[in-house]
């Protein structure tokens, strides 16, 4: 664990695609803040239903409680007054709201943990992620396995044609791929600019 001094707060994130590890590795950070008898409080958007309501969960089933919400002036307003890290999963999902409160949260000497994805479905930098890649003390950048050639994959690829930018799902939904395997391949990707 990285720590940046006694009462300075910072920023942590965990990006990457789909089933690279970013909610295993958020939980498992939170575990051993937990051990270390720090107080942590867990987010997640309510948007996210796949797994659990009140629980984050990874795709190999690890999974912490936490608190939904619907956006991140919520979030704000359910942080505890003697709360000392906060995690937060799926970041993407909570917009571009989510850059001030979480810097808020780390100039009060919060230690605030990310994970999300920093690309969409077409390989698009994926708000709020990349402005707070910018102001994170740490950041983690995980890689999957390409589902079709094998290689490091980095890409989140969406199964069906569908346009819309956010569509919660999972394996149903998603396959992990390489930039070579991902480039041209998503049927939507000609009608995006």
């Amino acid at each position: 664990m990285e720590t940046f001094g006694r009462e300075a707060g910072w920023i942590e994130v965990i990006c990457g695609p789909m089933f690279s590890g970013k909610t295993e590795e958020l939980i498992r950070r939170l575990r051993r803040a937990v051990i270390a008898r720090q107080r942590v409080q867990v987010f997640k958007p309510d948007i996210d239903r796949r797994y659990h309501d009140r629980r984050i969960t990874s795709h190999s089933a690890l999974s912490l409680e936490a608190l939904p919400v619907t956006d991140a002036r919520e979030l704000l307003a359910r942080v505890g007054a003697d709360t000392q890290v906060v995690g937060i999963d799926e970041a993407q999902f909570l917009g571009l709201e989510l850059l001030p409160v979480v810097q808020h949260l780390a100039d009060r000497g919060l230690r605030v943990l990310l994970a999300g994805l920093d690309q969409d479905y077409l390989g698009r930098p994926f708000e709020p992620v990349p402005q707070l890649l910018a102001v994170a003390e740490s950041i983690t950048k995980c890689s999957a396995i390409c589902t079709r050639c094998g290689a490091s994959a980095s890409r989140s690829y969406r199964l069906s044609a569908a346009s819309e930018r956010v569509s919660v799902g999972a394996q149903e939904a998603y396959e992990a791929r390489c930039r070579r395997c991902c480039n041209g391949a998503h049927p939507a990707a000609d009608n995006a600019a």
